[in-house]
């Protein structure tokens, strides 16, 4: 069924159409896992050829394009606040889910993407989390457990990694002050909350490398940079593996987030865009990503498609994010909340760094 859409865009899309897009993704392991499970197929498909960007997220490069009118991205992966910031500021085209091929089971696509996915400019292509993680090898007698855990210089000395940005970082440190899941982001709603949170962070703040790539914190572990680090979890099961590392994700505390795709406003490529984000966000493409990396896929008729990895052979169950056990304890991410606090946040932040 997809391909006939896609050959059925195809044809009408005349002599001039595009031989080629630019997928901009987060590189590494998932730019690797998105290659082999959507970009390749696609272009068996239909004859345009992917050519493929890393970029460590954000908006900037997006805004920059379109302010001046040079298109040079077509279709984006993008963190959900993201998408929904980037659809307010007239940064990406408007997506109608009604338009996107059927499940794998001939479910309409508006009824087969889980509800989480679900915004005006973006599709639900995953469910991915940050998670942390230690090297097993580095952590001799008792093992941490619990995000308290990560924040406990005395039991478990020793650097810590974590992102530079605001973003789950405060959320893990309420989560480890002890302030339930239900009540993080009421928490986080108050001044006194974002004090707490700041506070907790200033408590390991002089033992913290600040990673920016996703595939810094498995490189940390691996060279005994840090203790521990948070990770986005499939960059953590790569090197598990593939690679045969002694790490071991956390799952408590983990923040489960949704990955979204986008096309960029004013892409003179839309229509060759619009076939690949149908493609891409298919849930045959997405079971071919989530067997090569343990990201969930946000399809319904998607999940049951993830069996085992393509290479390791392992089940990918036990490593999804969005399994019963893994998220059992884990704290959904409120992109809204988000979208109205990024900007004071992330100056906060960067006065805090700085002092």
């Amino acid at each position: 069924m997809l391909v006939a859409v896609l050959a059925v865009a195809a044809c009408g899309s005349g002599s001039d159409a595009p031989q080629s897009i630019t997928a901009v993704s987060w590189g590494g392991s998932y730019g690797r896992a998105v290659n082999e499970g959507a970009n390749i197929p696609f272009t068996e498909a239909t004859g345009i050829r992917v050519e493929v960007e890393d970029y460590n997220g954000g908006l900037a490069q997006i805004r920059a394009q379109v302010d001046i009118d040079e298109i040079h991205w077509d279709v984006v992966d993008l963190e959900i606040a993201d998408a929904v910031r980037g659809c307010d500021e007239g940064l990406l085209e408007r997506i109608d889910l009604a338009s996107l091929p059927p499940g794998a089971d001939g479910t309409p696509a508006e009824e087969d993407f889980v509800d989480d996915g679900r915004t005006d400019c973006g599709v639900g292509n995953l469910y991915w989390s940050t998670v942390y993680a230690y090297n097993a090898d580095n952590i001799p007698g008792e093992k941490p457990a619990t995000m308290a855990d990560f924040f406990d210089l005395e039991r478990f000395p020793g650097r810590r990694g974590m992102r530079r940005v605001p973003k789950v970082n405060l959320e893990f440190a309420l989560i480890a002050d002890g302030v339930p899941l239900d009540q993080v982001y009421a928490t986080m709603g108050t001044p006194e909350g974002l004090d707490r949170a700041f506070a907790k962070l200033e408590t390991i703040k002089d033992q913290v490398i600040w990673w920016e790539a996703g595939a810094q914190p498995p490189q940390m572990l691996a060279d005994g940079e840090v203790t521990m680090t948070t990770a986005y979890n499939g960059r953590i099961f790569n090197a598990q593996v593939l690679e045969n590392q002694p790490f071991v994700i956390v799952w408590d505390g983990q923040l489960l987030d949704v990955g979204q795709v986008g096309i960029v406003a004013g892409t003179p490529r839309l229509e060759a865009a619009l076939q690949y984000l149908a493609f891409s966000t298919s849930a045959e493409s997405m079971a071919r990503i989530g067997r090569r990396i343990s990201y969930s896929p946000m399809r319904k008729s998607g999940m049951p498609l993830v069996t085992t990895h393509v290479v390791a052979g392992v089940e990918m169950e036990p490593h999804m994010p969005a399994s019963p056990a893994n998220a059992a304890n884990a704290l959904r991410y409120d992109w809204a909340w988000w979208v109205d606090h990024q900007d004071e946040l992330s100056e906060r932040f960067s006065a805090w760094l700085a002092r």
